[in-house]
């Protein structure tokens, strides 16, 4: 909530980023986590391996201006299901 004007667009290009990779499939959830005191992110990711990931982590344009960090952590689905409405 207390952005910048240049980290509110940096934001706004990795939510279009985020965006972009989302239609794409390789971005399956990603949003703010509402912790207190903290502010971070967190994105699920449908990648072929770790290089994938890391690669399409680096070209996050927060990541390149060094606003945002990432870190990777390996998850094995044990279940999923679609929205029901």
């Amino acid at each position: 909530m207390d952005m910048s004007a240049d980290e509110r667009a940096l934001m706004m290009q990795h939510v279009a980023y985020l965006g972009g990779h989302f239609k794409s499939g390789k971005v399956l959830v990603y949003g703010p986590v509402m912790a207190a005191g903290e502010s971070f992110g967190m994105a699920i990711l449908d990648v072929a391996d770790e290089a994938e990931a890391r690669s399409l982590m680096e070209n996050d344009p927060t990541v390149i201006a060094k606003l945002n960090t990432y870190e990777i952590w390996p998850m094995r689905v044990g279940g999923a299901q679609a929205r029901q409405s």
